[in-house]
């Protein structure tokens, strides 16, 4: 649901009159006014939750400024202060040579156009000369093309069109052209820690430079498991405070991969970002998108409890499921079992990136308690999925991209999936996952999940595994081949031959 505070920039805005503003924010906020006081709840973590009394006593200046930029979807004051001022963009560094990356870029900035993400209004007033002068209002409202984006794309890297950018491309690609920011990331994705040093020794400021779509060196070694390259990257100077366009930074990062590699070593790196700079209230694919909400949108439970301990935000009904926070998932009902609107608050964050569905959620109270028990589902929450169904959410929900039960597989939450069919889950539940339609468990356990044992345990529960899905009209055994997971599909051979 959208921000209820949200606020869009006038085409010129006045940075006197956003000083203003937060003045008068502190001043309503000491005077006790309920609105002031439900502005700062909405838009501070840190003070979300304090007593009205105590909220209004702790507030500074700062704490109004930052619930300022906050509602105009920025990251903090400063970064507000910055736009305000017309800080010259910095220029991005391109580093692939496939000409098809950049062009799915674009279509990433158009999916993301679409669903008025204000990051992305800003793009392309910042870089795309037909809407420099356009309020935020009109940006959205415009139907952005694909050579549209491409021409974002390109002037964000430097280039004046599609075309000069291309071939810059294509000279990279034959050797014609060298771009140090490209070599630094070829020495990352090659592993080769003396290559890295020796770009870096050449070019100090490549450490936090800004590539395509600003991703910085430290986002990228992260984003491959280069744990110790980014820890190389660290004492170089990399800032671990710095995102990329979406508002993505390097905890984003070690969030979503939190259950890749070696665990020792990730938890070990989240300590360094965190202690360096790394902002865990940093929000990226809007509202409600920081490092927390990303590890729980996975599954990833151990790094979430470990960003909780810095602070839990946001504080929602599925950030509260997702942890198994009971005396947080309590807050979020009235003494009469009903809803209350802050369950559903900072729930803009529902995809981490463009690959899954648009979703134009509803708000409504169903829709919020069956999200959080998918929440609940994909880290092994039993307790807080039992309290969400006495509450009210459908076992079989699927408010956007999979139900309970497709989380719980793809997670490998097994005592969830155990659990959840036991309390009735349906095994042959249809929803649908990505750009994939009627996938049903079966599916998940023979494509993504790749999981022999949740497979046996689905047929045990009657799961069909004759259905097809409705993307590829194929059975999960064919997802199973197709992945290349021939143990899942020895499982369902004999489920198959058995149900025939």
């Amino acid at each position: 649901m959208p921000h209820p505070y949200a606020q869009d920039l006038p085409a010129s805005p006045d940075p006197e009159q956003q000083k203003k503003r937060a003045k008068d924010l502190l001043k309503a906020l000491r005077a006790g006014e309920a609105t002031a006081i439900a502005r700062v709840r909405y838009s501070h973590p840190r003070l979300a939750h304090r007593p009205d009394a105590e909220l209004v006593a702790a507030a500074k200046l700062s704490d109004a400024q930052w619930v300022i930029a906050r509602e105009y979807g920025f990251a903090s004051w400063r970064k507000l202060q910055a736009h305000l001022a017309g800080e010259p963009p910095e220029i991005a560094r391109p580093f692939e040579t496939e000409l098809q990356y950049y062009r799915d870029r674009a279509a990433g900035i158009r999916s993301n156009h679409r669903t008025g993400e204000a990051g992305s209004l800003r793009l392309v007033q910042r870089f795309h000369p037909r809407f420099a002068a356009a309020s935020e209002a009109e940006i959205r409202a415009a139907d952005l093309s694909q050579e549209d984006a491409e021409l974002v794309v390109a002037r964000s890297h430097g280039f004046d069109g599609w075309d000069g950018f291309a071939a810059r491309i294509e000279a990279m690609q034959a050797g014609r052209a060298e771009e140090p920011f490209r070599t630094a990331f070829e020495a990352i994705r090659g592993d080769d820690r003396a290559g890295l040093a020796a770009v870096l020794a050449t070019d100090p400021g490549l450490v936090n430079a800004r590539g395509t779509n600003g991703n910085r060196l430290l986002m990228l070694a992260i984003s491959m498991d280069r744990l110790v390259l980014a820890g190389d990257l660290l004492d170089a100077g990399a800032d671990p405070a710095l995102t990329n366009d979406k508002g993505w930074g390097p905890l984003h990062d070690i969030a979503y991969g939190g259950g890749r590699g070696d665990r020792e070593a990730r938890m070990t790196l989240l300590d360094r970002l965190i202690a360096a700079g790394g902002s865990v209230e940093a929000e990226a694919y809007g509202d409600g998108g920081t490092p927390l909400a990303v590890a729980l949108f996975w599954g990833h439970a151990d790094m979430a409890e470990r960003l909780a301990a810095e602070v839990v935000a946001p504080l929602n009904l599925r950030i509260a499921a997702g942890l198994g926070r009971m005396d947080l998932v309590a807050l979020f009902f009235e003494a009469d079992g009903t809803l209350r609107p802050e369950a559903g608050y900072h729930r803009g964050f529902y995809r981490p990136h463009s690959g899954f569905p648009e979703w134009h959620m509803t708000g409504a109270s169903q829709e919020v308690l069956d999200e959080a028990l998918t929440w609940a589902a994909r880290s092994g929450r039993i307790e807080a999925m039992a309290e969400l169904l006495a509450r009210g959410a459908d076992i079989d929900g699927v408010p956007h991209n999979g139900a309970a039960l497709h989380w719980a597989l793809l997670a490998h939450r097994a005592e969830a999936v155990d659990w959840l069919l036991g309390q009735g889950a349906d095994a042959s539940r249809r929803a649908v996952w990505g750009d994939s339609a009627d996938v049903t468990p079966l599916h998940m356990a023979a494509g993504w999940a790749d999981n022999p044992g949740a497979a046996r345990l689905l047929l045990r529960h009657g799961a069909d595994p004759t259905l097809r899905d409705r993307t590829y009209d194929s059975t999960p055994l064919g997802w199973a081949e197709h992945f290349g997971h021939p143990e899942v599909a020895a499982v369902l051979r004999g489920g198959a031959e058995s149900g025939a």
